[in-house]
């Protein structure tokens, strides 16, 4: 991905949004994501996928570290194909893509998460040999909750 295509990243982000029933949860502009995707201590990346020259998918991943496996691995954070184009074999592909990347890149893991009513999605990971992990539970801190406990206001 290159600088210039940004404001199609950010598209694609509001599209996932949609979609997962949580626009009003999106922040990001252009700007934030330059700084995320190029700035100095960047660790994330993003690919876009295109079929007849058109954008048909996104994703966006980085890297994380598991202390038990003492390696790196990498996080899926977004995988979304037009929905009208699902179906098709394109998400297998994006998937197996960056599978064969942190295969290549020494990583212990490759993970992510999937809302819970996502079943399309959820069928489909199962299908490709991912197991969920289901006995671990997600915590977050952020907004004003963040800056509270961190004693930013």
């Amino acid at each position: 991905m290159e600088e210039g295509d940004l404001p199609l990243l950010l598209w694609f982000i509001n599209r996932i949004a949609e979609y997962e029933k949580l626009p009003h949860e999106v922040t990001a502009t252009v700007e934030t994501l330059k700084e995320s995707f190029f700035g100095k201590k960047s660790n994330v990346e993003a690919y876009i996928g295109y079929e007849d020259g058109e954008p048909i998918a996104y994703a966006i991943y980085f890297y994380n570290f598991s202390s038990f496996l003492g390696k790196k691995g990498m996080y899926l954070e977004d995988l979304f194909v037009l929905p009208e184009l699902r179906g098709r074999g394109i998400g297998k592909k994006i998937l197996t893509f960056l599978a064969n990347r942190a295969v290549e890149e020494g990583c212990g893991r490759f993970e992510w998460a999937v809302l819970d009513w996502n079943k399309p999605a959820i069928d489909f990971y199962k299908s490709v040999g991912a197991v969920s992990m289901d006995e671990w539970t997600i915590f977050r801190l952020s907004g004003e909750a963040l800056n509270k406990f961190a004693n930013k206001t």
